[in-house]
């Protein structure tokens, strides 16, 4: 793991195991990031809640805890953007059948959180076809002026 320092920003490429926990070397070394880059910390508390999610759903859901199957992760941070890229060696899923955990029959349901927590803390959020990778991308909102 080499960290990539460039005027664009930082960059770090981490593979992980799929244990629980390990999503601490990423969000560790991101949150150093986001706070060096000077991200306001509603905004880096919304980023490190989205991507605690997304790790934890590729841990866990995506790879099974499968000790042989790996998470790679991709982190890119700068003043302005921050683009996650999470993939597990899982199945995938669809996106598109995550129960809306709003509605009311659904309100004691435990699964569906994080997907709507990462939709609604990020800027962006994209899956590719297989559903066994997704890219978090937050960018810094506009100062009012």
């Amino acid at each position: 793991m080499t960290d990539h320092i460039s005027a664009a920003g930082w960059q770090r490429t981490f593979e992980l195991k799929s244990d629980r926990g390990a999503s601490r070397a990423v969000m560790d070394v991101l949150l150093e990031q986001l706070g060096a880059h000077d991200w306001e910390p509603s905004d880096i508390f919304a980023i490190h809640l989205a991507a605690e999610e997304a790790l934890v759903n590729a841990i866990i859901h995506g790879n099974k805890l499968d000790s042989t199957k790996k998470v790679h992760v991709d982190c890119r941070v700068s003043r302005d953007h921050v683009r996650i890229e999470i993939t597990d060696e899982g199945q995938g899923f669809d996106p598109a059948s995550v129960p809306d955990c709003t509605l009311e029959e659904r309100l004691e349901a435990p699964s569906g959180r994080g997907v709507m927590l990462m939709r609604s803390f990020m800027t962006r959020i994209a899956y590719n076809a297989k559903g066994n990778s997704v890219v978090l991308e937050k960018s810094r909102a506009a100062a009012a002026g």
